[in-house]
C-alpha cells in the first residue's frame, strides 16, 4: 500500500511529533505516517485564515464525509484518506476519534478565548488526546489503562505548545489561557494579545506550567509496565516535548515573541537517540514529569 504523499506531509512538518516515527517498524511508521497526514490537514484547513470561516467549515465538513466513508469500507475522494483507509481497518481506528478530532479543529473557527480550564481541556482532549488514542491502536497494547496515559500524554504536549505559541496565537487573535487563571493573575486577554511580558505574566506562564507538569507526571505513572516496549514512539514524543518544556521553564518563559522557541533540529535528534538509547537497555525511565 502506498503513503507516498502522506509521507511528504509528514516529512515537509519537521513536527517533533513525526521524528518519533523512525524507531517504528516501517508497517507501523506508514501508517503514523499516514495519520500524521489526516490530523496535519485537517489542522491546516482550520489554520488558513485567507479562507473564509464558512469555507473552512465545509472544507473540515468534507473530510468528515470523506474519513467516515473510509472507516465504513467505502471509497473515499481524497488522497490522504485513500492512505489511510487500509490502515484504519488494519488497527480498528473508530470514526468517533476522527470525528472527535475534527470537532476540537472546529473549535478553533469559532472560539477565540478560554473561560475555564475544562473548557481548553475538551479541547486538548480533542485536539491531542484523540491523536494519542489513534496512536496506541497502531503501536499496539495490552492493558486499557494504556488509554489513560495516551489522554494524559496528549494533554501534557498541548499544554506546552500552548505555552510556546502564546505570542505567536495572540498575534492570530487567539488566547488559550483560560479567562479565570489570567483573572487569578490580575491579566486579561487584551493583555495577552498586547503581548505585555511583565511579573504577572511570568507567574501565569509558571501556573500553567504546574498543569503541564502535572500531565507529564499522570502520563509518566499511567503507563502499564508491560506496554513500555510497545509505546517507544510515544514515550520518545513525550521525552522530546519534556525537555522543550524545560528549556521554557528555565527561561521563565520567554513566549511573547511572534516566532515560537524551538529546539534545534539537531538537539531533538540527540534528545531521540538519547531516551531510545536508555530506553532499548531497559534503564529505568526518568525521560519526563
Amino acid at each position: 500500500m502506498s503513503t507516498e504523499v502522506s509521507e511528504q506531509i509528514t516529512r515537509k512538518s519537521a513536527s517533533n511529533l513525526a521524528l518519533a516515527f523512525i524507531v517504528l517498524p516501517r508497517p507501523q511508521r506508514e501508517a503514523m505516517s499516514a495519520l500524521y497526514a489526516f490530523c496535519r490537514e485537517v489542522d491546516d484547513v482550520a489554520d488558513d485564515e485567507a479562507r473564509p470561516v464558512a469555507e473552512r467549515q465545509a472544507a473540515l465538513e468534507h473530510w468528515r464525509r470523506d474519513v467516515a466513508a473510509a472507516c465504513a469500507g467505502g471509497a473515499p475522494e481524497l488522497i490522504v484518506n485513500r492512505e489511510l483507509r487500509p490502515f484504519i481497518a488494519q488497527y480498528h481506528l473508530p470514526f468517533r476519534l476522527f470525528d472527535e478530532l475534527i470537532q476540537g479543529v472546529e473549535m478553533d473557527l469559532r472560539q477565540q478565548r478560554y473561560a475555564t480550564f475544562a473548557e481548553l481541556d475538551q479541547y486538548c482532549y480533542r485536539v491531542a488526546s484523540v491523536v494519542g488514542l489513534l496512536s496506541i491502536e497502531i503501536f499496539g497494547y495490552r492493558d486499557p489503562g494504556c488509554r489513560v496515559y495516551a489522554e494524559a500524554l496528549g494533554k501534557a504536549l498541548q499544554y506546552t505548545n500552548i505555552l510556546r505559541d502564546v505570542g505567536n496565537d495572540a498575534w492570530r487573535g487567539r488566547v488559550y489561557l483560560p479567562a479565570e487563571e489570567l483573572e487569578r493573575h490580575g491579566l486579561t486577554a487584551e493583555d495577552i494579545l498586547a503581548r505585555r511580558g511583565d511579573r504577572r505574566f511570568t507567574e501565569l506562564a509558571c501556573a500553567f506550567g504546574e498543569r503541564a507538569r502535572e500531565y507529564y507526571r499522570q502520563a509518566r505513572s499511567a503507563l502499564p509496565e508491560c506496554d513500555r516496549k510497545s509505546m517507544i514512539a510515544a514515550e520518545l514524543m513525550g521525552t522530546v516535548y519534556w525537555k522543550l518544556f524545560r528549556y521554557l521553564e528555565r527561561r521563565r518563559f520567554p513566549v511573547l515573541g511572534t516566532e515560537p522557541l524551538r529546539l534545534s533540529k539537531a538537539h531533538k535528534l540527540w534528545i531521540l537517540g538519547w531516551a531510545w538509547l536508555r530506553l532499548k537497555a531497559g534503564a529505568p525511565w526518568g525521560g519526563y514529569g
